[in-house]
């Protein structure tokens, strides 16, 4: 441990000098959780990568003037914290279909066309290495969608001692406020919050159980086998589709979405397991036959209660695929 120290100590002073290996060596393992902070802030992958990469740059070129007198995480996310506000202000919430109007009752096929004026919320490519780096309820799409409600300052509050465990000290010099701010800022956010997604919220099935759920769902839509889907599914079950407008609750209004649209007007589907905030998710690709290629269509997420789908949230488009390292296409049968 002092040799890590000293090592790092030494890296430091190498980084104050100008020495920019020095600085990646003491920022690169910091990158998952500050681009998971980052995120849990904007809503968006894209956007949390950019956020990640201006702070990094920001803080390369300040870092002459790091004294020490905080840890470097600490003044990391000092740094992280106003450049993910900056862009927050400027890119506006994330929203999800459910935020703009209610359920439909039956399929929506004609007049349902991608809403392209509305920040949606996006995915979060998961993998084994982020399990060291997060709690998994913290990056859940209920929680993060709730977080998009709170303004900026209280975001990040919330975020910083809930999920982060800093004191309300630590997070005012990061916030450049006071404690007393600081925690009134974090009472008015967890008052919202609990409003959006209260802390007993139905928890998630093992993640054996939603795989076998994530799989059944997807081979329901290939096979067009509308009573084995809706034996999967939660009485009150939703389904929202960013960036169309339109949603689902219930087993009626889904089975009904899932006949008229995915098992009758798309021709051919293809699938791959992947992990989306934290949880079993299914990458669908979608082609003009069995034997065409397959291209990217929707990551989809979902929760269950009961052991039953509870939730259901398709990403449509090929470019939220990048970020989970999925095939740009799949090849036909």
């Amino acid at each position: 441990m002092d040799d890590t120290l000293s090592a790092q100590a030494t890296d430091v002073e190498r980084a104050r000098a100008g020495d920019e290996a020095a600085f990646t060596r003491l920022v690169t393992p910091l990158h998952p959780e500050l681009r998971a902070y980052c995120y849990r802030i904007l809503g968006s992958i894209h956007d949390a990568d950019d956020a990640l990469q201006d702070a990094l740059l920001r803080a390369w070129r300040a870092f002459g003037r790091f004294e020490g007198r905080s840890s470097l995480r600490t003044w990391l996310y000092t740094v992280a914290t106003r450049t993910s506000l900056d862009l927050a202000e400027a890119r506006g919430r994330r929203a999800l279909p459910v935020d703009l109007g209610p359920a439909s009752e039956r399929a929506v096929v004609e007049g349902n066309d991608p809403v392209t004026d509305v920040a949606w919320l996006g995915p979060y490519p998961g993998n084994a290495a982020d399990d060291r780096y997060l709690r998994r309820d913290s990056v859940e799409l209920a929680f993060v969608a709730a977080l998009q409600h709170l303004p900026g300052n209280q975001r990040a509050a919330l975020v910083l001692a809930e999920v982060l465990g800093f004191s309300a000290a630590e997070i005012a010099g990061i916030m450049k406020t006071s404690a007393t701010s600081v925690s009134s800022a974090i009472a008015r956010a967890r008052r919202t919050l609990d409003a959006k997604a209260p802390r007993c919220s139905p928890p998630s099935a093992d993640d054996a159980r939603l795989r076998h759920l994530a799989t059944g769902f997807a081979d329901a839509l290939i096979n067009g086998d509308p009573d084995a889907l809706l034996a999967l599914l939660c009485a009150d079950v939703t389904w929202t589709m960013p960036p169309l407008p339109h949603w689902y609750r219930g087993r009626a209004a889904v089975v009904d979405f899932a006949v008229e649209v995915p098992m009758t007007r798309c021709p051919s589907w293809r699938y791959l397991l992947t992990t989306a905030n934290g949880l079993p998710a299914i990458a669908f690709y979608l082609g003009e036959h069995p034997r065409a290629s397959h291209q990217p269509w929707s990551i989809t997420a979902f929760t269950a209660r009961h052991g039953l789908i509870a939730t259901i949230t398709s990403f449509l488009g090929a470019g939220h695929f990048p970020p989970f390292g999925l095939p740009a296409a799949l090849p036909g049968h």
